[in-house]
């Protein structure tokens, strides 16, 4: 990843910071794009704007010519039952998880397609999407349709831009807190999982560095399960 020029939407916290981080540990050149006022480390190749994603397009300026990649970390974790939902609030994470990354994905798609060697983007769904859980309704249907954008935007953009997403079950981040907030909740959650443990955002980080890289060359149009397991295991005791 050295000297590679990644955009980062919500580089400012959690797993988008952990995968800040990451890029700059290894020689990357980081746009970072979030509300935050500026970035909350001192990292070597990040440079900040603040900018809320949603709500206002990316300036040209703030791009360079070229991006070999491009990561979209805002999301919600919207938790409640079906008939206490409004339609707002379907409407805004939708809003959050959807359409803010299709704003992006449209603004940074010169640069992504200038790259010599082709680009890659990242996008981000849950575990939820794939297993039925309760009181998921608005998210899983949010990041359901992140899962079709990157599908179409993969059979579209191909050869030179890769798309893929990665779709973790609960992470150790602010976002997640208060589902963390005390070690009743936190045993509770690691025990759903055939991991036991909840995820951090490290790992989250890892896995789109994996996706970023060459390493992942061959791999467009998937959605990359980081989840401990809980989509696809079931363990008896």
């Amino acid at each position: 990843m050295k000297d590679a020029r990644v955009a980062v939407v919500g580089a400012t916290s959690g797993i988008g910071l952990a995968l800040a981080r990451a890029l700059s540990g290894q020689g990357a050149r980081v746009f970072s794009f979030s509300r935050a006022a500026q970035f909350p480390e001192a990292l070597p190749g990040v440079r900040h704007t603040t900018l809320d994603a949603t709500a206002a397009e990316i300036p040209a300026d703030q791009l360079p010519e070229a991006l070999e990649g491009l990561v979209y970390c805002p999301g919600s974790i919207r938790l409640r039952p079906f008939n206490r939902l409004t339609a707002e609030e379907f409407a805004s994470d939708f809003t959050i998880n959807c359409l803010g990354a299709v704003k992006v994905i449209q603004a940074c798609l010169p640069a992504l397609k200038n790259a010599p060697s082709g680009s890659s983007v990242v996008l981000f769904s849950t575990v939820a999407v794939r297993t039925g859980m309760p009181f998921h309704a608005s998210i899983a249907s949010a990041k359901g349709a992140v899962e079709g954008l990157v599908r179409s935007l993969a059979a579209e953009l191909a050869p030179r831009v890769r798309v893929n997403a990665v779709a973790p079950s609960l992470t150790d981040t602010p976002l997640a807190a208060p589902l963390l907030a005390d070690e009743t909740k936190r045993r509770a959650s690691a025990e759903r999982h055939p991991l036991k443990r909840v995820g951090s955002a490290a790992e989250l980080a890892g896995a789109v560095m994996f996706l970023l890289s060459g390493s992942s060359a061959w791999i467009t149009g998937q959605i990359l399960h980081v989840d401990g397991g809980l989509g696809s295991v079931l363990t008896f005791k």
